[in-house]
C-alpha cells in the first residue's frame, strides 16, 4: 500500500484544520443569513475583484462637502490619507491625543474583558495569569465587547469628523460605522486554533461588507514583542485568482508574501496612542505577543446594514 508523503500529510492537515475552522462559524454564518438575506452574495462575490469593482461602481455616491467640525488629529489632512489608501492601502500616520489616550488605556484596564471570546471568561486583564489558573486554558485574547460603547473617549474617537469624512470619501457617502472595539491580546502558548480565532499569525482579509474601512489605535507601547498588526501594501487592489476564488480567507505567511512581495510587509509598531487606517480587503494579520499584552482600539466603517457580529462579539450601533 503506498503512504503519501509527509509533506502531503501535512498539507492535508492543515486543509482539514481550514475547514474546521469554517464549521464554526457556520453558526454566525447562518444567522447573518436569516438577518440579512443580501449577506450570502456578498459573502460568496465579494472576495473577487471584478464584483467588488461592478459593486462599487453601482452603488458608490459621491460626497463633495468634507464633515464639518474639529478634528482630534491636528495637521493630518484627509486628502493625503484618502490618496495613501488608494495607493498602498493603509495610512499609517494616525496619533491620539495623549488625553484621550490615557482615559481609554484607564477604562480598558478597569473594566472586565471576555477571555477567547467567550463571555463565561471574564477577568480584569492585570489578573490574566490568574485568569488562566482559574478557568484552566490559555487566554490569547480578552474584548470588553459592547463595554467598549460605556467610555466617553472611544465615542468622541468614532464620531470625530476627520475619521467620517475619510471614510465617506474612500467608501462612499453612506459610509457609516459598523464596528467599535477594544480588545487585548495577550503572551501565552496558545494552540494554532485559539491564534486562528483571534485572527494571529496568519494572513486574512475582511469580508463583513462589500467595502470597508478600519481605524486602528495601539493603546500601550507597541513593539515587536508585544504582537503588532502587520498589512501587505497593495494587496487590497490586486489578489492572485487562487485567492479570490476560495472561501478560506486565511492563508500562511510565505504563500502571501511570495506572491506580494515581502517588503510590501509593513509591520505597525509605534507608541502608545499611535494608529493606523487599512483597507481590511487588503491581506493582514495581528501576531501573538511574545513579551508583554497589547491592547488596541478599533473603528470600522461599512457601506451595508450591519450584522450582528457574534463570532467577534462586535455590537450593532444604531
Amino acid at each position: 500500500m503506498h503512504n503519501p508523503p509527509a509533506k502531503d500529510l501535512e498539507s492535508i492537515a492543515r486543509q482539514g484544520g481550514r475547514f474546521k475552522r469554517m464549521a464554526v462559524r457556520i453558526p454566525t454564518y447562518l444567522t447573518d443569513l436569516k438577518e440579512n438575506p443580501a449577506w450570502l452574495p456578498m459573502f460568496l462575490l465579494a472576495r473577487t475583484l471584478p464584483f467588488r469593482q461592478m459593486h462599487w461602481f453601482a452603488t458608490r455616491q459621491a460626497v463633495e462637502v468634507p464633515v464639518s467640525g474639529t478634528s482630534m488629529f491636528e495637521g493630518v489632512e484627509r486628502r493625503t490619507v484618502v490618496d495613501a489608501l488608494r495607493a498602498d492601502g493603509i495610512y499609517p500616520g494616525l496619533m491620539l491625543p495623549d488625553r484621550i489616550q490615557r482615559e481609554i488605556a484607564e477604562f480598558a484596564c478597569n473594566t472586565g474583558c471576555y477571555g477567547n471570546f467567550n463571555r463565561k471568561l471574564e477577568f480584569v486583564a492585570s489578573e490574566h495569569a490568574e485568569a488562566e489558573a482559574r478557568f484552566g486554558r490559555p487566554i490569547l485574547s480578552g474584548h470588553l465587547f459592547e463595554r467598549s460603547l460605556d467610555c466617553d473617549a472611544v465615542m468622541a474617537v468614532q464620531r470625530d469628523p476627520l475619521l467620517i469624512d475619510v471614510a465617506r470619501q474612500y467608501l462612499g457617502g453612506q459610509a457609516k460605522v459598523i464596528t467599535t472595539r477594544i480588545w487585548w491580546s495577550f503572551p501565552t502558548q496558545a494552540s494554532e486554533a485559539d491564534r486562528s480565532l483571534a485572527s494571529l499569525d496568519k494572513y486574512h482579509f475582511d469580508l463583513d461588507d462589500w467595502r470597508m474601512l478600519k481605524f486602528f489605535f495601539n493603546l500601550v507601547d507597541v513593539d515587536e514583542g508585544t504582537g503588532p498588526h502587520v498589512f501587505v501594501k497593495g494587496s487590497h487592489r490586486r489578489r492572485r485568482v487562487r485567492h479570490q476564488l476560495t472561501l478560506l480567507v486565511g492563508h500562511p505567511a510565505n504563500e502571501v508574501l511570495d506572491y506580494y512581495g515581502q517588503g510590501n510587509a509593513l509591520t505597525l509598531t509605534g507608541r502608545a496612542g499611535s494608529g493606523f487606517v487599512e483597507d481590511p480587503f487588503g491581506f493582514h494579520m495581528g501576531t501573538v505577543p511574545t513579551r508583554k499584552p497589547r491592547l488596541m482600539m478599533e473603528v470600522g466603517f461599512g457601506v451595508s446594514k450591519p450584522s450582528r457580529r457574534r463570532f467577534h462579539g462586535e455590537p450593532v450601533l444604531r
